[in-house]
């Protein structure tokens, strides 16, 4: 397909797709084409299922005009989000809606081969489910460094095994689909952009403190990965010159002083088993005598007043904070969501957060800054995996060279670049 064309059927599909223009005539005026290219790329889009016309618009003064649809349903997604100590897998719409899912409590540690093995029976029972629409792709979230280019996790702290483990390889063999895959931090991002609090916020921030800390960062309305797609790792910024015993504390990648190693919800257990051992919180040590402490119990105990548990929160929202006031005098976004088990949950940490963000960022950063939590739960990063996919299917790269077979379906190399 010419160049010319090809832009043109792309700006065609993502005005109606993202409810720019809906009528014939509306398209023509805002992508600046003739009405001949608009009939053109309308019937090519038509044909190929992505567009429908429905009902009759409202008229301007002639005969009312046919409005235009994006078929949603025409494809299905996959998708499946992997945390450090469960997993959530999921079937969409080419709209993103979530139609299906289903969770299930997993140890990442336990390796590739047994995680991507779940993953894939979860997927298989949703397709049992007999959704209409045929799979288009899948999106992973994965909680470590991926090489976004190749689908592989490079060297992610928390997922002994994984390293350059093929996982998009390995999906698609099985699928025979396109997949990509992504650090679910950014695929959280782009749920909340594309779905949530964030929907229209231009620069935007997603910070996910669950048994690790993360970001996402969205930049004029689009994920920003970085050269190799690792941006947004806060979680390893060092903190050694500025906090007391911090060299002292290693951290899962291997270095000491890490932020995820001194205020991740990993750290607020460890600290919280130290404290109810030392019998310096007895809230603790009663739920410690039922089992090993979690970054939860913490925020329950704080929520009951418990000082311990209040003072390990508050420390950690500091340390949190004071990392994202760097970002923000840095990068200056509009809003900072937090997600992920512990961020998503009870006020204290909220407020910690805030507190050093605008006690260390500079006022006309913060002036108009909002952080809250995100509204979108456990759900941003699978909403997010399929964004990315059908973004990347209905691309100028790629729309190309499958919307002439109908469907990207048994193409998997659409992935590749």
């Amino acid at each position: 397909m010419p160049p010319d064309q090809l832009d043109s059927l792309v700006a065609v599909l993502d005005m109606v797709r993202f409810g720019e223009a809906r009528t014939r005539p509306e398209l023509s005026r805002r992508a600046g084409l003739g009405r001949t290219v608009i009939t053109q790329r309308l019937g090519q889009l038509i044909g190929s299922g992505l567009l429908e016309e429905g009902q009759l618009g409202r008229s301007t003064g002639g005969r009312a005009p046919r409005e235009l649809r994006f078929r949603a349903e025409a494809g299905a997604v996959l998708v499946a989000e992997l945390g450090a100590t469960g997993l959530s897998a999921g079937l969409t719409d080419l709209a993103g809606n979530l139609l299906v899912h289903r969770d299930a409590t997993w140890d990442i540690a336990a390796g590739p081969e047994a995680t991507l093995s779940l993953v894939e029976e979860l997927f298989d029972a949703l397709l049992a489910d007999g959704h209409p629409s045929p799979v288009w792709g899948i999106g992973v979230g994965v909680p470590g460094p991926v090489e976004f280019a190749s689908g592989r996790p490079v060297a992610p702290p928390i997922m002994p095994g994984w390293d350059g483990y093929p996982v998009r390889d390995r999906l698609a063999a099985r699928y025979d689909v396109p997949v990509w895959v992504d650090n679910e931090v950014n695929t959280m991002a782009l749920g909340e952009v594309r779905a949530g609090l964030a929907r229209d916020v231009a620069d935007m921030i997603y910070v996910k403190i669950g048994t690790g800390i993360g970001a996402g960062l969205v930049s004029g309305g689009r994920l920003h990965r970085g050269a190799q797609g690792c941006a947004g790792d806060i979680g390893h910024v060092a903190l050694v010159s500025s906090v007391p015993g911090a060299a002292d504390v290693v951290c899962r990648c291997g270095n000491v002083g890490c932020l995820e190693a001194l205020a991740g919800g990993a750290a607020l257990a460890r600290d919280a088993t130290v404290a109810a051992g030392e019998g310096r919180s007895p809230v603790l040590a009663q739920r410690l005598e039922q089992g090993p402490l979690q970054a939860l119990d913490v925020v329950t105990a704080a929520e009951f007043g418990d000082p311990v548990a209040v003072e390990l929160l508050q420390r950690a929202g500091r340390l949190v904070g004071e990392t994202l006031a760097a970002l923000v005098n840095f990068y200056n976004p509009a809003m900072v969501l937090l997600g992920g088990g512990v961020g998503a949950s009870g006020d204290l940490l909220l407020a910690s957060i805030r507190h050093a963000v605008y006690r260390r960022s500079l006022p006309l950063a913060t002036r108009d800054l909002q952080i809250a939590r995100s509204p979108l739960s456990g759900r941003a990063g699978l909403l997010g995996a399929a964004f990315m996919v059908v973004d990347e299917l209905l691309s100028r790269e790629r729309l190309g060279r499958w919307i002439g077979h109908g469907t990207p379906a048994g193409r998997p190399t659409l992935a590749a670049g």
